[in-house]
């Protein structure tokens, strides 16, 4: 299960609440093979919004053990989003009258980039902060406690967000990426970033549980240059050899005046089959958009177009998506109904 945000800390501390245990066992109740966490911020400052949750000091790693422990005794696998929002964080959440960003006098923060190049909402007061080098090894070093917290609480999957318009996306685009260092202009550099953050990531987690990373395979903004699904392929590859074990393939988020071209279901699955097929290492891929039938999850992995169907707002609509799949595919063999429920699945 890909987790969404939930918006849904108290006080805007970044700690899990019990919405976060409940909403996240339900779905390990209902039979999903892994349960991930909403994008967990690895700096406060790395938000996406206020009420997002957090992973930056030792008490936010102990609020999402009881989370991890709780999905782990349901008989699913806990995963962990660790993300950070760059140009992007500080945004109100989705539901209310305000959108856009968090007016400073109301708990908002200037954000930080690889330039200092805001995001383009309307309205935004906020200074975008260019990251020094002496900065961005701090990320990384945030992303490596975040990884060692994660372990420390339970979870057995890290994820590396590295897609939709944040903070890593950022310095792989040159449409968000205008640096003239180390960290920008080449391919090389402007991976750099992704690379030396997996590097951290593999090195803190333990071999025998696995690293994903999630990219976005295009910025779909074809009149500029934009980060390509070619360069994803490139990427996966490096990715793949620094010890991630999955790249989860999604699209898009860097700007506004991305064109999506969207087929409707399944509509992001060739670019996972695109680095499937093209990556000169067996690189497992997880594949995104628009999953919302058994038939469908089923033929993605049976049918070898992607190693992993992950399934995001199927699983807000019914949490017990697989379970209600299993009867669907004539596998309740497979299904592992809890014996409290089991009366409403015969």
């Amino acid at each position: 299960m890909d987790e969404l945000c939930q918006y849904s800390c108290e006080d805007r501390d970044g700690l899990a609440t019990d919405w976060h245990r409940v909403h996240l066992g339900s779905r390990a109740v209902g039979g999903a093979g892994v349960v991930m966490t909403e994008a967990t911020a690895v700096e406060e400052r790395g938000r996406i919004s206020p009420e997002d949750l957090g992973i930056w000091s030792d008490e936010h790693g102990e609020a999402l053990a009881p989370v991890a422990e709780f999905i782990s005794d349901q008989g699913a696998t806990p995963a962990i989003q660790l993300a950070h929002a760059g140009r992007k964080a500080g945004t109100a959440r989705i539901w209310g009258d305000d959108s856009g960003p968090v007016p400073l006098d109301e708990g908002g923060w200037d954000p930080v980039a690889p330039s200092a190049d805001p995001y383009p909402y309307e309205d935004d007061e906020r200074d975008t902060r260019k990251l020094s080098t002496a900065d961005i090894e701090g990320v990384v070093e945030a992303f490596r406690d975040a990884a060692r917290r994660a372990n420390e609480a339970g979870f057995e999957v890290a994820e590396i967000h590295a897609a939709h318009g944040y903070l890593i996306h950022q310095f792989l685009s040159p449409v968000s990426n205008h640096r003239d260092d180390e960290y920008g202009g080449s391919f090389e550099n402007r991976t750099r970033l992704a690379r030396e953050v997996t590097s951290a990531v593999r090195e803190e987690w333990p071999d025998d549980k696995p690293v994903f990373v999630r990219i976005s395979a295009t910025d779909w903004i074809d009149d500029r240059d934009s980060w390509t699904v070619e360069e994803s392929v490139q990427l996966a590859d490096d990715l793949h050899a620094l010890g991630a074990d999955l790249i989860d393939v999604s699209t898009a988020g860097i700007h506004p005046d991305q064109d999506i071209q969207s087929g409707g279901p399944n509509y992001q699955l060739q670019f996972a089959e695109r680095i499937n097929a093209d990556t000169e290492r067996d690189v497992a891929v997880g594949t995104v958009g628009g999953i919302q039938s058994a038939e469908q999850a089923d033929a993605i992995v049976r049918n070898d177009r992607a190693d992993l169907a992950i399934v995001g707002r199927e699983f807000l609509r019914d949490p017990y998506f697989p379970l209600h799949a299993a009867r669907e595919l004539g596998r309740e063999d497979a299904a592992d109904v809890p014996p409290q429920y089991r009366r409403g699945f015969q």
